[in-house]
């Protein structure tokens, strides 16, 4: 496996692929035509030098990450609107007149706002309130920190269990593979193609639930050492720590996701499992959407010719054997 520095995410009934400041959307559309999107997004990282320093620029590549989802997710949804010349409401007037162009941002920062707060919420809150109770059983701040963690990751199952059985979401998670056996695809040195792509992994070590798993994972050991006795004071704590340990598990991703050995693998190997619960074997129309995306952002030939020198002439073996069959359909790209 080598490093190819993209990476993405699934969108209704499409993917989001993104190599540095640019981005692609694809998308199967209702009538089943594949349509692209190209845009570029610069990071806060980028703009402000001292946010891209190692353990800090974890948090900001967070919220990069979810600003440019956010957008992709929101062009995705647009083709499949219940009632698309349904008049707008009142209180969406309202908004458009008072915001104008700028309601889109709010919106997205509106979101992103809520989404925040309902992860602590969920996820470093209420794993912390449902341990407490076994206080007076356990002693051990130790053992206080592990029970905490494991009922964060019992809760995480759960939560993804649930959504898992909405027909839209099952079809991300099947996206989210493809995504996934793209990248894989290509960093293990084969040509893009339906069949290479089917024949790749659909777990990757730079997928955001790895991510989580990281940050789960490091805030046991955190709350290993950062104890108190004092409630309000242990719920700060799990509030103010997240910046840290979104930083330190950003960075283990990081490392992760641009090295190949036994070390690594076995370091990966949590998120791995995890992303048993958010991928799905995709079909090869999912394939084929993956595939636009990727080659709207990304030169993957000359990627294959600087890495993997001699991947055409065995190709060209291939071909000689008949296991290499004719390329993907042409996506079309959307206007501006």
């Amino acid at each position: 496996m080598k490093y190819s520095g993209i990476g993405g995410q699934a969108v209704i009934e499409g993917i989001m692929m993104q190599n540095g400041n640019d981005y692609a959307i694809a998308v199967r559309k209702p009538d089943g035509e594949i349509e692209v999107k190209k845009d570029t997004y610069e990071s806060v990282t980028k703009k402000v030098k001292c946010l891209g320093m190692p353990f800090i620029r974890g948090i900001f590549s967070f919220v990069d990450s979810m600003v440019v989802g956010i957008r992709a997710l929101t062009w995705s949804c647009s083709f499949f609107e219940d009632d698309e010349e349904a008049e707008a409401g009142k209180i969406e007037k309202w908004m458009e007149r008072l915001f104008g162009e700028k309601l889109e941002g709010i919106l997205t920062t509106f979101v992103m706002i809520v989404s925040f707060v309902m992860a602590v919420g969920i996820f470093m809150l209420l794993p912390l309130l449902i341990a407490g109770v076994c206080r007076r059983f356990i002693h051990s701040g130790t053992g206080m920190a592990v029970l905490e963690g494991v009922i964060r990751i019992i809760i995480f199952i759960a939560y993804i269990k649930l959504v898992s059985r909405m027909k839209d979401i099952k079809r991300t998670f099947m996206y989210h593979g493809s995504e996934h056996k793209c990248i894989n695809c290509i960093e293990h040195g084969l040509e893009l193609t339906v069949e290479n792509v089917r024949a790749s992994s659909k777990e990757h070590k730079r997928c955001g639930t790895s991510f989580i798993m990281f940050v789960m994972i490091i805030s046991i050991l955190f709350f290993m050492v950062i104890r108190t006795d004092v409630i309000w004071l242990r719920m700060l704590s799990r509030i103010i720590l997240i910046p840290v340990i979104a930083g330190v598990s950003y960075e283990l991703l990081r490392f992760a996701g641009r090295h190949d050995s036994r070390a690594v693998n076995i370091l990966s190997r949590p998120g791995m499992w995890m992303q048993g619960l958010t991928t799905t074997e995709p079909d090869d129309s999912m394939i084929e959407v993956a595939i636009a995306a990727v080659e709207a952002v990304f030169d993957w030939r000359a990627y294959l010719n600087e890495n993997f020198p001699g991947w055409q002439e065995n190709k060209a073996l291939e071909e000689e054997r008949g296991t290499v069959s004719h390329d993907h359909g042409a996506a079309v790209p959307a206007g501006e």
